[in-house]
């Protein structure tokens, strides 16, 4: 079970998700009102109209929109485009805004009128009688022809301006493969698009679906396709592969055995890309490791393989990345991004959970970081996700989570969507194109998100990537149980890196990597040390041959409309080519 440690000091349970300081996490549902708290009843969409503060109280209510008081603390001079509503009507509400900020309209026929103001005079409204406050959000056609969303993730990472024009009648480019807790096929988010399911859990052997709901989740942001909900890749086809059981755990084998079905089926559904949001319960060398071996043997077939980094990441401060299978070099090992609720770098960090640093071979993890925090999602109404955080549920059938197994998908989508625009492409060359265009957050720790942010519109405009895996390829030897596929010869590697007095980039190839993106800090001899070989390095009570999902499942936010796209957004997407989406995909 993942946990993570909170500013606060107390440590949780990412199952159970406690609050700072231990306690239980404050519901949307909870007013004040001269200091004790009153329950307000909710129905999913609708939300009470309660005082916000003691002057307010007394003259009627008042109420502002959640995400819109989170703005006005967070980017107090950001432009907002809000409507005011009053009691008194379209006068008073227009009296209340005079000198805040600039009117735009007259809404008489709700009492209101639109305002352009900064975030921080949203304070001052909310201290005045009668008013209600809301955004002047964007408004997405019903039944409309494109895909849309109203999150920030898909604009900010760039896959949305990957999305095809228009709802596509019929998968396009490869299929994903989920390995996860299933799916949950009944779901309009991926309508016929689920080319097959296979349960190989021996854990859960006779179960349909997902019970969980962790693996629709991952599949909803890899490719789900419902009106306000477009995954990464909305017209990709999808393969779900059981291997959880109902509370997000599975054997290492049961992995390694989806690993084979992806082989063995791979012609016939056309899979190029895996998605493993999940890691092994016993950290260890990825020379050593079966898992690793495992998606290693993908990778060599020309399936790009995504790993979450995890969530055992402590106060932002590197840890030893030793879990299979993102503890592996080739693969592609994705941390989460915090991306501040803004569409920009310079306010994004690496999600407080996001593990990195460097794994027990000395390489630096994760290769890239993706949104991963307050994410909203499919799931389904009767998984035990849905049981164990009602609080986190935004609508009917969806959820808000956070976690590295959230950020893997996005990359897999976009990998995705590479591959349908470069079918040629070998894995090598995606992550070459990933890294090699990957947008620097400045005010992240350094390496917490390896080399960078996902620019997934300017990678997939890549037109000859570099192989960042070149100065490992040359020890890729003929399989000696008389395989087809190459493996990895580690005696071979570990002999040439043992008698490197520098072990760094430089020492295999200046070619390997270009000085923009991957630098000598990547392996250095520091981390290798005799120190890590031993078996002093791990504990009888890590080990076990289980694997979890990734999921920090005990952060949350109260807020979801803060991470939600904001009108205010949209001449920032609209600036970067690179991120601008499809006409009518940003409503």
């Amino acid at each position: 079970m993942d946990t993570y440690t909170y500013g606060h000091g107390a440590r949780a349970s990412t199952l159970w998700g406690k609050g700072p300081n231990g306690g239980s996490r404050d519901s949307t549902t909870w007013g004040r009102r001269g200091g004790s708290s009153v329950v307000a009843v909710i129905v999913t969409g609708l939300a009470l109209l309660v005082p916000v503060s003691g002057a307010a109280a007394a003259g009627g209510a008042v109420y502002v929109a959640p995400g819109l008081l989170a703005k006005a603390n967070k980017t107090p001079t950001k432009t907002l485009h809000v409507i005011v509503q009053s009691t008194g009507g379209e006068p008073v509400a227009e009296t209340a805004v005079k000198g805040l900020g600039t009117l735009k309209k007259r809404l008489d026929l709700v009492g209101g009128v639109a305002v352009d103001l900064p975030a921080g005079q949203i304070k001052t409204l909310a201290t005045m009688s009668g008013l209600t406050v809301t955004s002047d959000a964007l408004v997405q056609v019903s039944g409309s022809t494109t895909y849309t969303s109203s999150q920030l993730w898909p604009y900010e990472s760039g896959v949305a301006s990957l999305w095809p024009s228009t709802v596509a009648s019929a998968t396009q480019g490869p299929a994903i493969a989920i390995v996860d807790s299933g799916v949950d096929t009944a779901r309009t988010d991926f309508g016929t698009r689920v080319l097959t399911q296979v349960n190989l859990s021996s854990l859960t052997p006779t179960a349909k679906g997902d019970g969980r709901g962790h693996g629709t989740f991952v599949a909803g942001i890899a490719a789900g396709s419902a009106p306000g909900y477009a995954g990464a890749a909305p017209a990709a086809p999808i393969v779900s592969i059981r291997v959880m059981d109902n509370y997000g755990k599975a054997l290492t084998s049961d992995v390694v055995n989806a690993c084979q079905w992806i082989l063995a089926n791979k012609s016939k559904y056309n899979i190029r890309v895996a998605n493993f949001s999940l890691h092994s319960a016993t950290p260890g060398h990825f020379v050593n490791s079966p898992l690793d071996l495992a998606v290693e043997k993908l990778w060599f077939n020309g399936i790009f393989v995504v790993a979450a980094a995890g969530n055992f990441g402590v106060a932002g401060q590197p840890v030893h990345m030793g879990f299979a299978p993102g503890n592996d070099p080739f693969v592609m090992t994705v941390g989460a991004v915090d991306l501040g609720g803004t569409v920009g770098v310079g306010n994004d960090n690496a999600a407080p959970f996001s593990a990195y640093g460097y794994t027990y071979d000395g390489f630096l993890k994760p290769d890239l970081g993706a949104p991963g925090r307050y994410i909203v999602g499919p799931a389904p109404p009767t998984s035990t996700l849905v049981a164990e955080k009602p609080l986190n549920v935004t609508a009917p059938g969806y959820i808000q989570l956070s976690g590295t197994s959230f950020a893997a998908p996005v990359v897999a989508g976009a990998a995705q969507q590479i591959l349908l625009r470069h079918p040629s492409w070998t894995p090598d060359q995606v992550k070459g194109a990933l890294l090699s265009t990957a947008k620097k957050a400045p005010n992240a720790t350094p390496s917490s998100l390896g080399a960078g942010e996902l620019y997934a519109g300017k990678a997939a405009s890549v037109t000859a990537p570099p192989n960042p895996n070149l100065a490992l390829d040359k020890f890729l030897v003929a399989d000696p149980n008389g395989g087809s596929t190459p493996v990895f010869g580690w005696a071979t590697w570990e002999d040439a890196v043992k008698k490197s007095t520098v072990w760094d980039a430089a020492t295999w190839t200046d070619a390997t990597w270009t000085d923009a993106t991957w630098t000598d800090a990547t392996w250095t001899d520091a981390t290798w040390t005799d120190a890590t070989w031993t078996d002093a390095t791990w504990t009888d009570g890590a080990i076990e041959d289980a694997t979890w999902t990734d999921a920090s499942e005990g952060d949350w936010s109260s807020t979801p409309a803060a991470y939600a796209l904001d009108s205010s957004d949209e001449a920032a997407i609209l600036a970067d080519p690179y991120l601008t989406p499809p006409p009518g995909t940003l409503p």
